[in-house]
């Protein structure tokens, strides 16, 4: 073994330990890393466009994105969590006050099953009405001290938030800056041919890009129709229901069914026919008719990826990285069979041990 092969393994071991230390201290901070590669993506082209219009400098040009980024997409979604704070502690006050009676709604709905299902509901323990109302108050005071015992873990995360969210958006600054450079850079370090570098990177920008505002713009559709129609209907705390129905969109195929279904059954076991019939009939035609025909056009169309296998790698994405999964899922299952693609056009040329 020649001093030159040994000085070339020595240097890979080096890399692969510093790579590894280096992914190490940046763990506690991946969500603030991971969504500003992902915004300085998605909002790259709006850089370089007002680059070539005005000929600013990059600073300028970066410092300009970053603020539309801030309106455009950031700024909604605090707006939107305050709102949703403040939704979910008035529905708390109103179950806590008796205001909000769920007991009576679900001994009325136990009363419309057939004996079978009531027999099963009575030794699950929520077949007496004033038993069940009793529980739920009991467990709402129980919230109430749990609550009043994690002020300081709350405002430890709060801490946390802030700070992720102020490294983002100072990464943000200099992906946007000097992203080309970077990217550049991560390209010549990959031991692939240039048109498989190329279309690997190409790859990479239209699944974010798909993934990231196919899924929000489902999502945002989703979830306002489906807050329009509770609200409509006259289903408490509209709000809080259209969001966790946005969120849960994010899920192809089943996605807001999990939350107007159920509540479409409750309506038509409980008497309410037209209200139950309204919500089913424009859930089905309308909600679902969005994720039928958008999420196709959206993110099946650019990603190139079955439905099968969106579905399967965004809910595995969501069990493994929590929210950041609806991207990351996806984003690796494209990379995954855009590398076997190239890995098969190239086997013949590739000696294996």
């Amino acid at each position: 073994m020649n001093e030159e092969t040994v000085h070339n393994k020595s240097l890979v071991i080096l890399l692969g330990v510093v790579t590894v230390a280096f992914i190490w201290i940046l763990l506690p901070f991946y969500g603030a890393v991971f969504w500003a590669v992902i915004l300085g993506i998605l909002f790259a082209p709006l850089q370089r466009r007002i680059q070539l219009k005005f000929g600013w400098q990059r600073n300028l040009t970066s410092l300009l994105t970053l603020s539309v980024c801030l309106v455009i997409a950031i700024l909604p979604v605090i707006i939107l969590s305050i709102l949703l704070v403040q939704e979910g502690a008035s529905l708390y006050k109103s179950i806590e006050s008796g205001e909000l009676d769920i007991a009576g709604y679900v001994t009325n709905f136990k009363h419309s099953l057939p004996s079978y299902f009531q027999h099963l509901l009575d030794r699950a323990g929520v077949g007496e009405l004033d038993g069940l109302r009793e529980k739920i108050i009991k467990s709402a005071v129980t919230g109430n001290e749990f609550f009043a015992t994690q002020v300081f873990s709350v405002g430890q995360g709060t801490f946390d938030f802030v700070v992720g969210f102020l490294i983002m958006l100072y990464l943000l600054f200099f992906f946007l800056r000097d992203g080309a450079e970077l990217a550049r850079k991560v390209r010549s370090a990959i031991p692939l041919q240039e048109h498989q570098k190329r279309r690997l990177q190409l790859k990479f920008n239209r699944v974010v890009r798909a993934t990231v505002k196919g899924n929000l713009l489902v999502a945002i559709t989703q979830g306002a129709l489906g807050g329009l129609i509770f609200w409509f209907l006259d289903i408490p705390s509209a709000l809080l229901w259209a969001v966790l129905m946005a969120f849960l969109s994010l899920l192809p195929a089943v996605g807001a069914g999990i939350v107007w279904a159920p509540v479409a059954a409750f309506f038509l076991f409980t008497g309410a026919i037209w209200q139950g019939v309204v919500l089913g009939l424009f859930g089905i035609f309308v909600i679902g008719l969005v994720d039928n025909v958008l999420r196709p056009i959206l993110v099946g169309k650019d990603t190139k990826m079955p439905d099968y296998l969106i579905l399967i790698s965004t809910l595995g994405g969501l069990a493994i990285f929590g929210l950041n999964g609806f991207v990351i899922g996806p984003l690796i299952a494209a990379l995954f069979m855009s590398s076997w693609d190239i890995f098969l056009e190239t086997k013949p040329r590739i000696q294996l041990p």
